[in-house]
């Protein structure tokens, strides 16, 4: 993965919410502080820096408690988005930010780590439950609805302690930077081409 500084010391911009109207709103779920870098439970931030670099959308703007960015993906306009209240209360970054900009859920993708697929393996969900994953269960809870796009980043089952593991860095970390990538590509995917056909790829 690139390591190019995605927030540098420019100044936090801030737009307006018809600045920031857009076709689809990439959500990846995460921990902030450089603590949580490169951890297994940041796979969703890991992806949306992925994004951001390859299609040059500086991630700079601080709204709804998450860091922001707008730019293009396949020629549609769209928000990256880090939430910044920690993985367990994503949800209310998430609401908050769909409420101002009247989101709809079609037009969510939300990018996670997840415990019930194997490492190096990448799942899209067009709805369902949350699983075992707090952040997204954070986030049906404050939305009232399962119905929501979702790109799911293996890191496999808990050799130990379940908090202890996800905030530990991949063991394998080509395979982690591998999957990391596959599920960027899941995400333009669905923009370019649509939920089933990127299920037809990816699942």
């Amino acid at each position: 993965m690139h390591k190019r500084r995605l927030f540098g010391s420019a100044k936090i911009r801030r737009k307006s919410a018809a600045d920031l109207k857009s076709e689809y709103y990439i959500v990846g779920l995460g921990n902030p502080g450089g603590r949580y870098e490169k951890t297994r439970h940041n796979a969703g931030f890991d992806v949306v820096t992925i994004l951001s670099q390859r299609h040059d959308i500086a991630v700079r703007m601080h709204q709804f408690t998450a860091r922001l960015g707008k730019g293009c993906i396949c020629g549609k306009k769209v928000v990256l988005a880090m939430p910044q209240t920690y993985m367990n209360r994503s949800g209310e970054s998430v609401k908050a930010m769909a409420a101002a900009l009247g989101i709809g859920s079609k037009q969510l993708i939300l990018v996670y780590d997840d415990m019930d697929l194997p490492p190096g393996t990448v799942r899209i969900k067009e709805k369902g439950s949350a699983g075992t994953h707090n952040g997204m269960r954070s986030v049906i809870y404050q939305l009232q609805t399962d119905e929501i796009v979702r790109v799911r980043v293996g890191i496999g089952k808990a050799t130990k302690d379940t908090v202890d593991f996800v905030l530990e860095k991949h063991d394998d970390t080509q395979t982690a930077f591998d999957s990391l990538g596959q599920a960027a590509d899941a995400v333009e995917t669905i923009i370019k081409h649509g939920i089933n056909e990127a299920q037809n790829r990816f699942n």
